[in-house]
């Protein structure tokens, strides 16, 4: 894997630090794309993720939310082991998915409808890290912060 120098970009920014770290977390395989999914953007701050997951049900796939990233994994139960198949097209192999997530997307739930699992998201900044306006004071003297001993 290639590897970059994010270097130059720390020395004008500040916060961005993990930028690194989540980048080398994040793993492209190419050749994992089961199951299917989309990711689609369904209001100013809400998102879904749909996966297709024939075959599954409710109680064979698992949702984890835990800090920044969602895993969603499935594994079918081995009911049809003793079914004889001509052919097999339906994949009923376990899988895994990981989503990393911005700060502050939340999970809100997950439905099972017609072979398709719902994720929904949304986007719930607190306010005290909402864009806030600065009121500009006009004076003679600036304003000293006084401190007091602890």
């Amino acid at each position: 894997m290639t590897s970059f120098d994010f270097s130059p970009l720390f020395r004008s920014t500040i916060g961005f630090d993990r930028l690194g770290r989540m980048l080398d977390q994040v793993q492209v395989d190419e050749g994992s794309s089961y199951p299917p999914y989309n990711i689609e953007k369904t209001g100013e701050d809400a998102y879904r993720i749909t996966m297709a997951v024939a075959g599954f049900g409710e109680d064979e796939i698992s949702i984890v939310a835990q800090e920044n990233t969602l895993n969603v994994s499935g594994k079918a139960k081995g009911a049809e082991e003793s079914s004889e198949f001509l052919y097999r097209g339906i994949a009923g192999r376990a899988f895994e998915r990981r989503f990393q997530l911005a700060d502050h997307i939340k999970v809100v739930g997950a439905q099972l409808v017609n072979g398709l699992l719902h994720v929904d998201l949304v986007r719930e900044v607190p306010e005290a890290k909402r864009p806030r306006q600065i009121k500009i004071e006009t004076g003679t003297a600036p304003r000293t912060l006084s401190a007091k001993a602890a």
